[in-house]
């Protein structure tokens, strides 16, 4: 087996590489007094799921929908 050695600043800089080549970034904004981050990340933890995966599959389920409902 291979021994890997690195330092946390190149695992950091290939992170960072991989993230700007490979990834977009959308971000929202949702208001605090409702308590709407914590209902979705709890939501989202009980379907075993990370925040963004369940963002990503809902947009993607929805967008489906409207696809099948116009043809």
């Amino acid at each position: 087996m291979a021994s890997h050695t690195y330092t946390k600043a190149a695992h950091s800089k290939a992170i960072t590489k991989y993230t700007k080549e490979k990834l977009d970034r959308i971000e929202i904004r949702v208001p605090k007094e409702l308590g709407f981050k914590d209902k979705v990340t709890a939501f989202a933890k009980s379907k075993d799921m990370s925040v963004n995966a369940f963002i990503i599959e809902a947009i993607n389920k929805a967008m489906d929908e409207e696809t099948q409902s116009s043809k």
